[in-house]
């Protein structure tokens, strides 16, 4: 074929399935436990009494005036477990403070708080969470750590209050329902995740690695006795990445963490295209600054081999097939065997589509983004950002 001997394509496709193989095996001990994991925390308000006055609200701005409204919205609907809100902004010049101030107006639970310059070695994000938890009432014995692109639905707060409480959690993380409405994101963003799913699993399932532990620091209700005992944020100040990074410093303490889907109680739209989904949220994903780096790249070598290779795979073997090459029978194994991993990941994307408001049509073809989404995560993996949400570092 082409000058190239035909013990050389053979010997490729026995190395690539040699590879795979127990990649594959990796793989589904991480998606089968999915099977039996939690339901969705239910909607609307608990069923059993909570005591007021229980929660602080962190919510670090920076030029958030596009999208903040119906974050500061869905939390002026929560209930009386609710005592304040602070909203710890970086010194916004797009209008952020006078929208906070403006709520404040309404709903007395609302601060507005500037944080001081940000310290060397501090990463912007965690820093305002820092600043926001030391300015926090100490009377709350709960700190909720809430991202200005979230839109809380009613009863999030109680609802992650009493899940905790019922569980004995000292921290409860939420995944959220994306909200799609572009088709680029809705294209690319889906198999974005995936990549998070294929390393750690789905939303609900429960570890005992705290180096596998997953986070999403959009929604993170944490006792304030146990940031207290790790010194605030301290120990994600340096990480771009800083809600895994804590998440993981808290879980390999001893506290009990738990990562649920909250698809009912919390809504988000993060970003409003390709490009942006790319940039922004692809930057971030690799988990680096709280992963050890023999296990980021075993994970990367997962993403290609059953995420970013089986298309690719798949039309290069029956292309093959179709020009009138016949297939060995190792040839014939892989085509097998990346066949299998595209209709498992085919299960994925009907598994995570609950996690999706209203998803445009393109969702439904962004396996084909797979090769992408895995590029995306090498190349964050490969570099340090030097930029991020308006700062420069």
């Amino acid at each position: 074929m082409n000058g190239i001997p035909a013990w050389a394509g053979d010997a490729a496709a026995l190395g690539l399935l040699v590879m795979q193989v127990p990649m594959l095996g990796v793989l589904l001990a991480r998606l089968l436990p999915s099977l039996r994991r939690p339901s969705p925390l239910p909607p609307g308000q608990p069923g059993i009494p909570l005591q007021p006055g229980l929660v602080s609200v962190l919510l670090p701005t920076l030029n958030e005036a596009e999208r903040i409204d119906p974050c500061l919205e869905g939390l002026h609907q929560q209930g009386s477990v609710l005592r304040e809100v602070l909203v710890v902004d970086s010194r916004s010049q797009d209008g952020t403070p006078e929208k906070v101030l403006k709520m404040a107006q309404r709903d007395p639970r609302f601060r507005l708080v500037t944080d001081d310059p940000l310290p060397n070695g501090w990463v912007g994000r965690p820093w305002a969470l820092h600043y926001g938890f030391l300015q926090s009432d100490p009377a709350s014995e709960w700190i909720l750590g809430i991202d200005a692109d979230t839109r809380p639905q009613p009863g999030l707060v109680e609802r992650l209050l009493e899940t905790a409480q019922a569980q004995g959690l000292d921290l409860i993380t939420l995944a959220p329902q994306f909200i799609l409405q572009h088709w680029g994101e809705g294209w690319l963003q889906p198999a974005l995740l995936v990549t998070l799913i294929y390393r750690y699993g789905a939303a609900g399932d429960r570890t005992p690695l705290p180096e596998r532990t997953m986070a999403n620091g959009q929604c993170m209700l944490v006792r304030r006795s146990v940031l207290e005992a790790m010194n605030g944020y301290t120990l994600a100040r340096a990480s771009f990445c800083d809600d895994v990074t804590l998440v993981r410093q808290i879980a390999a303490a001893g506290f009990n963490v738990a990562f649920e889907d909250g698809r009912h109680l919390l809504k988000v739209r993060m970003y409003t295209s390709f490009g942006e989904t790319w940039r922004e949220w692809g930057r971030s994903l690799d988990l680096k600054d709280a992963t050890p780096t023999a296990q980021l790249w075993g994970d990367m070598a997962l993403l290609v081999l059953t995420q970013g290779i089986p298309g690719l795979a798949v039309v290069g073997l029956l292309g093959m097939a179709g020009l009138g090459f016949p297939l060995c029978l190792t040839e014939q194994l892989l085509l097998g065997l990346n066949l299998g991993l595209l209709a498992l990941r085919l299960g994925v994307l009907v598994g995570i589509r609950g996690s999706y408001q209203d998803p445009p049509w393109t969702f439904w073809i962004s396996p084909l983004a797979d090769p992408l989404a895995v590029l995306r995560v090498i190349l964050s993996a490969l570099s340090r950002p030097r930029s991020w949400r308006g700062r420069t570092y």
